[in-house]
């Protein structure tokens, strides 16, 4: 890694572990043991703009920095938070910085949406799969009036779709094995499963597809080298 990339790690992060923080503080939500976390948007930008390491290695550190500072277990962060992080961000870092045309995005996430309102309609209820149905329109919009961001766009849903999955598991599981006792976390069955999969994908999406691409567009405008040479055409074919 280069120097920059080593201080654009650290400073992702920092601001994950200081937004995670204050945003939890002040607005105290979760959902069998997961927070709400609309902070995501910080790791989401830095992968696109640096590549999948840094947005993935500083996501991890971050939340496991912000979950001992709020009090949560280590082990569990360790098992769910770090895993689902780093792996979560690294995809999207990788798939932003790649050539997907908007044609390819759209029928891809068309086929992830089917299968996550299903889940949502048999798991939760309606409002999670309006929210689901409503963030494709978003991408769809997004994607289709700037075709560059097609990349970006698809690796966040990727990527939040296997973090997602990582917690929706690893949460039951730490819970069977390590607090049998607690009332917190739901139960190691596809039920508690998938309605957490689903409470961490529909709380975080919306915030990763509409900030995202204005975020980054304001970074590239005040720092223009670190526009990747092929992101300067990304996506622009039909």
């Amino acid at each position: 890694m280069k120097t920059l990339h080593i201080a654009a790690f650290a400073l992702n992060a920092a601001l994950y572990v200081a937004l995670g923080v204050l945003v939890s503080t002040i607005i105290p939500l979760n959902f069998g043991g997961v927070r709400f976390w609309p902070q995501v948007i910080i790791p989401a930008v830095f992968a696109a703009v640096f590549g999948p390491w840094v947005g993935g290695l500083g996501a991890a550190v971050g939340i496991f920095v912000s979950d001992v500072v709020l009090g949560g277990s280590p082990l569990l962060s360790l098992m769910a938070g770090i895993t689902s992080n780093f792996l979560g961000f690294w995809l999207l870092g990788y798939i932003a910085n790649r050539n997907f045309n908007p044609k390819k995005s759209s029928l891809i996430y068309a086929a992830l949406t089917a299968v996550a309102a299903v889940v949502a309609y048999v798991y939760t209820n309606w409002f999670s799969v309006g929210i689901i149905i409503g963030c494709y329109a978003v991408f769809l919009a997004i994607v289709w009036l700037r075709k560059k961001w097609a990349s970006y766009e698809l690796g966040s849903v990727v990527g939040l779709l296997v973090g997602s999955l990582i917690i929706g598991i690893m949460v039951p599981v730490y819970a069977a094995l390590f607090a049998p006792e607690s009332t917190v976390f739901p139960a190691l069955t596809d039920a508690g499963i998938l309605a957490l999969f689903t409470w961490t994908f529909v709380t975080e999406i919306p915030f990763m597809l509409v900030l995202g691409p204005p975020i980054i567009e304001a970074i590239h405008k005040a720092f223009p080298t670190l526009i990747k040479p092929s992101s300067e055409n990304k996506s622009e074919n039909p």
